[in-house]
């Protein structure tokens, strides 16, 4: 019988160094860029202690995604308790790193079944939570949902987060200033105007 094979453990610096550093790549460079010996090479680490903390590629990536999703949902959780749900969530989504990052893992999981699955598993999960959060909010300001579905609402938000965040890479802004402003109008209407920045204590 063989021993269990030993790895890093999860609290390690040099575990965060190489989740960061593979992170760094894919957002500079596409996930394309990111494998062990790059990873090795930018973090200047051995491919060997690569391996000692992650066996494979996929878990690498499996990790990368798991620390940024569960981040992207404290975020997420934070933007739905304010006063302005929509509004933040707005802002939330359109956070460019997050957005990019997103894309390229779900470029990725058209290559590797388990990312496909771990991704639509943490949607799933987001969704569920914008759901719960916005269907209470508008139910407290009188609309109904067969007038403004909570989904639809979600779906358009993500949508255009990432068609922006994809565009500007092309660099192709035509037609965004007016989506901005057809979304602003409709925020003022849902959420009302933007809360005034809070004063420095």
């Amino acid at each position: 019988m063989t021993s269990p094979r030993r790895r890093g453990t999860e609290s390690s610096k040099t575990r965060f160094l190489l989740l960061d550093t593979a992170e760094r790549l894919m957002l500079d460079e596409g996930y394309a860029a990111v494998g062990i010996r790059r990873v090795a090479r930018e973090a200047d680490v051995t491919p060997a202690l690569v391996n000692y903390y992650f066996p494979s590629l996929d878990e690498l990536f499996l990790a990368v995604l798991r620390r940024r999703a569960e981040q992207e949902f404290a975020l997420q959780s934070r933007a739905l308790e304010s006063d302005q749900p929509l509004r933040a969530l707005w802002k939330y989504s359109s956070h460019p790193a997050g957005a990019t990052l997103m894309m390229e893992f779900t470029a990725l999981s058209n290559h590797r079944k388990v990312i496909r699955q771990e991704l639509a598993d943490y949607a799933e999960r987001f969704r569920n939570a914008q759901i719960e959060s916005l269907t209470g909010y508008l139910e407290e300001r009188g609309i109904d949902a067969d007038d403004l579905h909570p989904l639809a609402i979600l779906v358009v938000i993500s949508a255009i987060s990432r068609i922006f965040v994809m565009e500007r890479a092309m660099g192709l802004t035509t037609g965004h200033a007016e989506t901005l402003d057809l979304i602003e109008r409709s925020l003022l209407q849902i959420d009302g105007p933007p809360a005034p920045p809070e004063k420095a204590k």
